[in-house]
């Protein structure tokens, strides 16, 4: 898959999660903490695909687009809120 798709996909993830959300306002800690979650999901549906040949392997993908979706959301979080 071309980069441009993937950047669509947390784009609309993106989107999603403003939708379910609206704006939020977190400090670095808890984005970091929100963040970490994602991860872990992205980890458990990697090793779960690993160990459990029946898991798909889009599970992974979907983890890791949310969490770059988060980053995205910390970054405008940051720009909005003056952190640098």
């Amino acid at each position: 898959m071309k980069p441009q798709m993937f950047l669509h996909l947390v784009e609309r993830e993106r989107e999603r999660q403003v939708k379910k959300w609206g704006e939020q306002n977190h400090d670095i800690f808890r984005w970091l903490a929100i963040l970490g979650e994602e991860c872990g999901e992205a980890d458990k549906a990697a090793l779960e695909g690993e160990y459990m040949p029946l898991i798909v392997w889009q599970d992974v993908e979907k983890e890791l687009i949310e969490a770059a979706a988060v980053i995205l959301a910390i970054l405008d979080c940051a720009k909005r809120n003056d952190w640098f």
